[in-house]
């Protein structure tokens, strides 16, 4: 089993370039399959999801390849399976995009449930209320979701809350469809806005993304393209996080600052010093640190995937600070393994409250999703002793060879490879 061996008290110091956006990518890569013309998708991360991807776009008949890094062209005019293999779906919860692309093109898919990080119900409703106003028939059979239509028509969409994979995944098969399709409620990622711009390359009529209200006038058929995925602003917020945290000094580079206010604007109130350029950040931690009182929301909010490494942050400001979740129940199971190291923190509902000022110590914990993993490392750095890290594979499947990236950074974590007897309860 691999982990990280993570030496505590160190700071961060260097420079940083922050790669493409995880969470436009794995809905830009399925996107591909809208077409039979060949595209070219540049900027990817190098991380598991992607890589799990591919092999799913391989498995349904596309021909990946790539003749520089972080590029792949993807002719998908070989593709006539609409059910991809469960062994491949189960392991990452984006493969859901897979239904609104395949029921665009081919009118039909199944697929089983999808998988990935367990972060409490995260239900599909609203993914299905749209792809049924776009007059598809939906059904779950044996845990495979079965979607048919025999036209998609574009249709008028309420979203009943703000869902970045529902936006996506109806946007997804409303570009095929015939007519005008209006999404209310709309969720205002740049991620979505990313997407669109992809699809809008690729020939499809998408205006209003990064609004509440997006309209999409489906065309019969979409063609070739060229795509450079955005910076990803919550690998950017992880590193601006933990830079505060470590009372370090690092310049951000390669970001869109304007996706980064929210984070921006509270690192400045917990007392971090930052300097903001047109493509940069720099950051430099304080020794003095202020409590604060975050909530998580959709964009333009605090954003839900920076929750748990700004919870580590808040352990080191002396007084009550406050986070409330209001995104995904169940993203507060790294709370337990940060105690584990000496944090004070309750739960009550949807809210952590965090008696800050304490010095964290080194433990052996595990990561159980992809941020919590972010947070333990930012823990590791900060504490007393070497913190023994697992779950990596978590980790993995949104942050680019971690531990090379942090070395760049001027911090020592290593991966090695331990027996599971060590963390018992895999």
């Amino acid at each position: 089993m691999e982990y990280l061996h993570i030496k505590g008290k160190q700071k961060i110091k260097g420079e940083i370039r922050v790669n493409g956006a995880k969470n436009a990518a794995v809905a830009i890569l399925p996107a591909a399959l809208l077409t039979e013309g060949v595209v070219k998708i540049d900027n990817l991360p190098r991380i598991t999801d992607i890589d799990k991807l591919v092999d799913i776009l391989n498995a349904l008949g596309a021909k990946v390849s790539s003749s520089e890094e972080r590029c792949l062209y993807i002719d998908s005019s070989g593709v006539d399976n609409f059910s991809p293999p469960p062994s491949l779906v189960n392991k990452f919860r984006a493969s859901y995009y897979l239904m609104g692309v395949l029921l665009g093109r081919f009118g039909k898919v199944a697929i089983p449930m999808p998988g990935g990080c367990n972060l409490g119900p995260r239900p599909i409703d609203q993914h299905i209320k749209g792809f049924t106003a776009l007059g598809a028939k939906v059904e779950l059979e044996h845990g495979i979701v079965k979607i048919k239509a025999k036209k998609l028509r574009g249709a008028h969409i309420y979203l009943d809350v703000v869902s970045v994979g529902a936006t996506i995944n109806i946007m997804l098969a409303a570009v095929r469809a015939e007519g005008k399709t209006i999404i209310e409620n709309a969720a205002k990622e740049p991620e979505i806005v990313d997407v669109a711009n992809f699809l809008n390359a690729m020939g499809a009529q998408v205006i209003g993304t990064g609004t509440d209200v997006i309209k999409i006038q489906g065309v019969p058929e979409l063609g070739q393209a060229e795509h450079t995925i955005i910076p990803d602003r919550i690998e950017a917020g992880t590193f601006m996080i933990a830079t505060a945290a470590t009372r370090g000094e690092a310049l951000v580079t390669e970001v869109i600052p304007k996706h980064l206010d929210p984070i921006i604007a509270k690192l400045k109130e917990v007392g971090a010093y930052l300097e903001v350029g047109p493509d940069w950040v720099k950051v430099k931690g304080n020794n003095v640190l202020f409590p604060a009182d975050v909530k998580t929301f959709p964009y333009p909010g605090f954003p839900t995937d920076l929750q748990a490494p700004m919870m580590v942050l808040l352990t080191q400001a002396p007084g009550i600070s406050f986070i409330t979740e209001n995104v995904f129940e169940g993203r507060f199971r790294h709370v337990d393994e940060l105690k584990k190291m000496g944090a004070r923190i309750k739960l009550g509902g949807r809210t952590a409250i965090i008696e800050g000022g304490y010095e964290l110590v080194s433990a052996p914990v595990r990561a159980m999703d992809l941020r919590g993993g972010a947070a333990f490392i930012i823990a590791g750095l900060i504490s007393r002793g070497e913190t023994v890290l697992a779950g990596v594979e978590h980790i993995d499947r949104g942050y680019e060879f971690i531990e090379e990236r942090l070395k760049q950074l001027g911090v020592n974590v290593e991966r090695k490879i331990i027996s599971d007897e060590v963390f018992p309860g895999k």
